[in-house]
């Protein structure tokens, strides 16, 4: 019997498969270990297969779609609806089995190589600067104790640590400067490692085109730039509209509507909020510096800024910002500010 459409629960050393045939009657249901999932897939006929996008989705679907396979990654929320009886592998392979063949399902478009490179140097930067935080607290904290108050900003730490640390009068004793100048070590190795992101980030961005393009619009820099493509890239097709792209980034209004009466409430805050929180940020900026300025975008930053809070206009031109990077990334065109309030034109 032929298999129409698999269903593959991921897994670090075990997956579960099932597939149905064309009349939708449950043909295989398997264990595979690890090293068996493309021997199982290497002589079958091209099918549909579904797999939630969690760790390890975008490789497999990459080795299955080289087969001729066609693979949709579906996000674990979407499945859950269609998960039977108690959870197990069975019944969430069986799941999303279901879930791929409904014609209205949403899918998370499959990340290449680049792109995945691209996100990994965003979350390690990430994770640099979070563990960067902890330790610039974690020594404002230790010398509070000591009766010693150094201002929250970085620099101002920075500035101020070989001053404690050569005063001989500041009452600290010679154990602790030990220990803390092996944490002011600490801080100078994280911030030569951030600085080297930040300078590949800068190359990757000065390099690749779609960030090239992205970058032409105001707010948007390389970190953006490159973010943007990480998370969209080549699939900004999948979005019908900029305003599914603002929507799939959670930059529109959520809705609490019933009975033909519809209310807006604040933004969704959907999707990633990594990206979210780029947009935003990079709006402030726009708008903090679009005081006197007289281009279309700014006089219409100073019209929405007399009438709503200075938030609430950041939320409103990062909403705008996400509509013209869809239409910069699913088009020929580079960014021309006189048309509109800032949109394409094809080049």
């Amino acid at each position: 019997m032929k298999i129409m459409r698999i269903g593959i629960d991921l897994a670090k050393t075990v997956f579960q498969v099932h597939g149905v045939d064309a009349q939708e009657k449950p043909v295989c249901r398997r264990q595979l270990r690890r090293r068996q999932l493309l021997e199982f897939f290497t002589n079958r006929e091209p099918c549909l297969i579904g797999m939630e996008a969690c760790a390890s989705a975008h490789h497999w679907a990459r080795k299955l779609q080289a087969m001729g396979h066609t693979v949709k990654l579906i996000a674990p929320q979407f499945v859950k609806p269609y998960v039977k009886g108690n959870k197990n592998d069975a019944n969430d392979a069986e799941a999303i089995c279901e879930a791929v063949g409904r014609p209205s399902m949403r899918f998370v478009p499959v990340k290449t190589v680049e792109q995945q490179d691209l996100q990994a140097l965003h979350r390690i930067r990430s994770e640099l600067i979070r563990q960067r935080t902890a330790k610039v607290n974690q020594i404002r904290g230790l010398l509070g104790e000591y009766g010693i108050v150094v201002a929250q900003h970085v620099p101002a730490l920075r500035k101020a640590l070989p001053e404690i640390l050569e005063d001989a009068e500041n009452g600290l004793s010679g154990y602790f400067r030990t220990l803390l100048d092996g944490l002011r070590a600490d801080l100078v190795y994280l911030d030569e490692q951030i600085d080297l992101l930040d300078q590949d980030m800068q190359h990757q961005a000065s390099t690749n085109a779609q960030a090239r393009k992205l970058q032409q619009l105001r707010g948007i820099g390389p970190i953006t730039a490159t973010a943007l493509v990480a998370a969209i890239g080549q699939n900004a097709g999948q979005f019908k509209r900029g305003r599914d792209l603002a929507a799939w980034l959670g930059l529109t209004p959520a809705q609490h509507s019933s009975g033909g009466k519809d209310r807006l409430l604040g933004i969704s805050k959907r999707g990633d909020a990594y990206l979210r929180t780029l947009l935003i940020h990079g709006a402030r900026a726009v708008v903090r510096t679009a005081v006197g300025r007289s281009d279309r975008l700014s006089l219409w930053i100073q019209n929405l800024c007399s009438r709503r809070n200075k938030n609430v206009a950041a939320v409103a031109l990062a909403n705008k910002t996400a509509r013209l990077v869809w239409a910069l990334l699913s088009r020929e065109a580079d960014y021309d500010p006189a048309y509109g309030l800032g949109g394409c034109n094809a080049t």
